[in-house]
């Protein structure tokens, strides 16, 4: 049973840009729905390119994301991470703490990360991130005690591309008895790191998140269900996000096909899959069924794309509250 989350990921404050067309994609060569690593300067000459249009901050971060939305959701939560030594670290940390989510945040003498969500008139989201203080989280600061409170370890798949620091916490959770959940994050960064990624789900991964781009590059199969059913061969719970038609989920030979919440009015999509699994995990903390899971993963991501960025109000909070009892009594379900 899983009660108490912990995740790791790149702590950054996001800039959510809200684009008339998607020429700056074009411009800088960026493949719309991606997420691109880029170095200070690039990211600065993208933010100038879009200077004038309407944008907002928030805090980031695709584990950041899921681990704030389930401490909303009542499970008890906690997060690892690197910040700056500037009021940007001051403020996201204290952010975490706000909302009931225990902080293991460390320092670094690097800024701050921030990224740059450029957002298509059809809301879909593209991602150029200059992690800074977040690149520099190693494996050597991850102290294994922290572990002892939690009985599950939610990772960021965009950590990845750090092989020593995700292998270290993967195996100092496993020792601690600890579950392990992923988000497959990026079709591009399971792409570049597929080898590495297929040898950790297989021995170490118990429950997996991916959409129907990031499911065919690590399984390289084109169906969705096909997908599933390799993926679930090498770990017990696996999520594969369907777009508009919803997900397939499954679990050993427990099979279900949820939908979306067609009522959800599609303004930005960042933080979609981070929301889905926030609700999808804090059900199943509560041992809700497969189908149940689904549907309140559902909610949580369907509130959230009809936002720009991943905060909202108490109103949309009860909301999301009152469905989920309805879910729980199994009168509404997708």
């Amino acid at each position: 049973m899983i009660n108490r989350i912990i995740g790791i990921g790149n702590a950054l404050t996001d800039m959510l840009v809200n684009l008339s067309n998607d020429s700056v994609l074009t411009q800088y060569q960026l493949a719309k729905g991606s997420m691109s690593l880029v170095d200070s300067q690039l990211q600065t000459d993208i933010s100038k390119a879009v200077a004038g249009y309407p944008y907002s901050l928030s805090l980031g971060g695709s584990a950041g994301n899921t681990i704030r939305a389930m401490a909303r959701l009542g499970t008890r939560t906690g997060f690892i991470g690197k910040v700056g030594n500037d009021t940007t670290g001051d403020f996201y940390k204290q952010a975490l703490l706000n909302v009931g989510v225990e902080p293991y945040i460390l320092r670094s003498e690097y800024r701050s990360g921030k990224c740059v969500s450029l957002i298509s008139p059809d809301g879909e989201r593209t991602m150029v991130t200059h992690l800074g203080a977040a690149a520099d989280l190693q494996a050597s600061d991850i102290d294994p005690a922290t572990f002892d409170s939690y009985d599950c370890l939610y990772i960021e798949g965009y950590l990845v591309q750090d092989h020593d620091l995700i292998r270290t916490t993967i195996e100092q959770a496993k020792a601690h008895g600890l579950k392990v959940a992923i988000d497959l994050a990026s079709f591009n960064v399971v792409r570049e790191n597929l080898d590495f990624l297929r040898s950790l789900v297989a021995k170490h991964v118990d429950i997996i998140f991916a959409n129907e781009d990031e499911a065919r590059e690590f399984s390289g199969e084109q169906r969705a269900i096909d997908a599933l059913h390799y993926i679930s061969q090498m770990c017990e719970l696996t999520v594969v996000k369907t777009g508009m038609k919803g997900a397939l989920i499954k679990r050993g030979e427990e099979f279900a096909e949820v939908g979306i919440m067609a009522a959800a009015k599609r303004v930005d999509t960042t933080g979609a899959g981070d929301f889905y699994a926030a609700g999808f995990l804090s059900a199943l903390s509560e041992g809700m069924s497969l189908r149940q899971c689904g549907t309140i993963g559902a909610i949580t991501a369907g509130k959230v794309i009809e936002v720009v960025g991943t905060t909202f109000g108490e109103e949309v909070w009860r909301d999301i509250f009152n469905l989920r009892e309805r879910v729980r009594r199994e009168q509404y379900l997708f």
